[in-house]
This record gives structure tokens, sequence and C-alpha cells, in this order.
């Protein structure tokens, strides 16, 4: 079964669409209690399922490098902001920020399609990723803190799980030692 997978790359592409299929709904029923629990966990699954096709293509070294790193960075970043967050720093200024640096990566990465860049650049492409989901998790933990109601916590853990597996897919690219099959 795993050679099917791997050669034709349906299993990445079912699990990319089961992600976006479970997260459509997700972002309609999130404050409705069963339903929200059901279509939560369907997405984990189908993105658990993703990541760890494509890290069946890394080697484990790099892995457990980018595990460590995300677990460091994840740690330090959430408690700097709840070190912020009880001495009245507001981190929602990030956000037009972020949205602005993330929409220059998604069009670069596009542009990428047509004009392939070189090892180095895709790891300088990486890096700022990496850096601009850093202040995804920082914006969204404040947002957590302060905005989000109790009502919204399906929520708030979506945006938060995907800032760090986000990170973790970043920082495996970073370090870049993909093998080939």
């Amino acid at each position: 079964m795993k050679p099917f997978f791997v050669c034709c790359h349906l299993g990445i592409h079912r699990d990319c669409v089961l992600c976006c299929v479970a997260l459509w709904p997700l972002s309609r029923y999130y404050q409705s209690h069963p339903v929200n629990y059901v279509l939560l966990g369907v997405f984990t699954i189908a993105l658990a399922f993703a990541i760890g096709l494509s890290c069946a293509f890394t080697e484990g070294e790099v892995i457990l490098e980018a595990v460590i790193l995300t677990a460091v960075v994840v740690v330090s970043l959430t408690l700097f902001t709840f070190w912020a967050a009880k001495r009245g720093y507001d981190f929602y200024f990030l956000r037009d920020f972020l949205w602005s640096a993330l929409i220059v990566l998604i069009i670069f990465s596009f542009i990428q399609i047509f004009f392939p860049i070189g090892k180095i650049s895709k790891m300088i492409y990486s890096g700022l990723y990496a850096i601009i989901l850093c202040g995804y998790i920082v914006y969204d933990t404040d947002n957590l803190i302060k905005r989000y109601t109790y009502d919204q916590y399906i929520w708030a853990a979506v945006a938060l799980y995907l800032d760090i597996i986000n990170v973790f897919l970043s920082l495996i690219k970073t370090l870049g030692r993909h093998r080939r099959r």
C-alpha cells in the first residue's frame, strides 16, 4: 500500500482535499458542540496523514531537528506572549504586516512555478516563511488571550495548530536534506 501512495502522490492530494473539506464547514460550525469536535478530528487526522507522507521523503535526522526547533520556538514564543500580555502589550498591530508578508510569499511561490530558483534561494524563502509564521504564533496567541471568547476555542486551536505545523514544515525545508526516491 505504501508504494502506491508514494509513487502516484494520491495520498497527499487526498489528504489535502480532505483537510480543505473539513476546514470549510469547521469555519462555519466551530461553535456547534458535537459537530465541531468531529470536524476538528477529521481535519487533524487528514493533516496528520499529509504531514506523515511529506515526512516520508525526509531524513529522520532532519525531522528530529525540526521537531526540537519547533518545540523550542513554540514554547518560547508562547511564554513571551503570555509575559507581554501580562504587562499590557498588544500584538494586534502585526495583523496587517503579517497578512501582507504572507501574500508576498504566496505570490513569490507562484512565480517559482514558472521561474524556478536555486537551493540557496529556497532555503532563504523557507527561513523567511518560518520567521513570518513565528509572528503568526505571537499574533494568534495574543488573540487567544485577548480577543477570542470562550465559545471560539476550536477556531483558536485551529489557528495555532496551523501555525505550528507550518513552522515545522518550513523548518524541514530550511534544513533541507530531502531524500529522493
